[in-house]
């Protein structure tokens, strides 16, 4: 497999990844213009995510001289590893479903800072005590680490301050994006540090299964697969708006709408398995941390290009100014951590 063990080249994988996490809702709010509801929008979605971990597990994990292949790997595969891998799918995909129900109701600048920014917080702890209570010592400095962290809540809590801007007169709106997008920060909590253990240690610490990461990517990918069906069906039985949506919507959908689905899907995945690429190099509390500041990078989406905060009140712009400034602040002293 291609796995790269330079400190910085692994932090540009995390950065990578970043940026897909933060980016891939931009194809729902593409799809959205056309009355295309995030339900429909899901289950292409789900076939993206699912066919480039496959093709991650066919080339990135093939290709190279580092450990095995993907196909040796699933090989001498074992049932332990890989229920921890499915599982972090299925948590995953619990919270990313009412991620986008929350972006739908409420557009991203409320779902990313909100649902992202607990999971990015409540992920640096998780994946912190997984090296701890595997016996290791984390490896860098813990006051830079948490310092980052008490400055990325600061900036949360400036966004929260900007949704009330944004949602005045739109209360009911607000409060249910607000809940979605909680309930799928604390889903997404967990999710990383649940395929990092199905990971060999030997490629990413905190990890105590026998997979590699491209195989343990695609296992998390399959626990997204084979969930969809359940979590989606229920969404659209009962959906956060509109009427009742049914299986027959999604064939009525045209080929560039069911591409810029796949495309969400790709983006996404592409993102987590390049992240693992650089894991091993980052440790998994900064590559968790790293990876998951697309919170800033959803934000710039929505204010610049789908001005998501235009209307509101003046003196909107220096909070915004200062919430970014806020959460680059807490990403040096992450980095710097390590």
């Amino acid at each position: 497999m291609i796995l790269t063990n330079n400190y910085i080249l692994a932090l540009l994988c995390c950065v990578y990844c970043c940026i897909c996490w933060g980016s891939w809702a931009n194809t729902q709010k593409m799809v959205a213009v056309k009355k295309w509801s995030f339900e429909l929008f899901y289950w292409d979605l789900t076939i993206g995510l699912f066919l480039t971990a496959t093709l991650a597990a066919l080339t990135l994990g093939s290709l190279g001289h580092d450990g095995r292949t993907f196909f040796e790997d699933m090989a001498v595969m074992n049932w332990s590893s890989i229920r921890y891998a499915l599982l972090g799918g299925i948590v995953w995909n619990f919270g990313n479903i009412f991620l986008t129900a929350a972006i739908a109701v409420a557009g991203m600048s409320i779902g990313f800072p909100i649902g992202g920014g607990l999971a990015w917080i409540g992920g640096i702890v998780f994946n912190y005590l997984l090296i701890t209570l595997a016996g290791q010592v984390y490896p860098g400095n813990p006051i830079l680490l948490w310092a980052g962290v008490a400055i990325i809540i600061a900036a949360i809590f400036i966004c929260g301050k900007l949704y009330g801007k944004k949602s005045t007169g739109k209360a009911s709106t607000s409060k249910k994006g607000i809940l979605l997008a909680i309930v799928a920060g604390l889903a997404f909590m967990f999710f990383y540090g649940l395929v990092v253990k199905s990971i060999d240690p030997h490629y990413v610490m905190g990890g105590t299964g026998t997979l590699g990461p491209y195989t343990g990517v695609f296992f998390f990918a399959a626990g997204v697969l084979i969930t969809t069906p359940v979590f989606n069906t229920i969404a659209m039985k009962y959906p956060v708006q509109g009427g009742r949506i049914t299986m027959k919507d999604y064939f009525f959908g045209d080929i560039r709408t069911h591409l810029t689905g796949i495309l969400g899907g790709f983006i996404w995945m592409s993102g987590m398995a390049i992240s693992f690429m650089g894991a091993g190099a980052a440790n998994p509390a900064i590559a968790y941390a790293l990876s998951n500041a697309a919170p800033v990078v959803a934000m710039i989406w929505g204010v610049f290009v789908w001005k998501e905060f235009k209307g509101t009140p003046r003196g909107t712009v220096k909070w915004i100014t200062a919430m970014f400034l806020l959460f680059v602040a807490g990403l040096v002293c992450i980095t710097l951590s390590n």
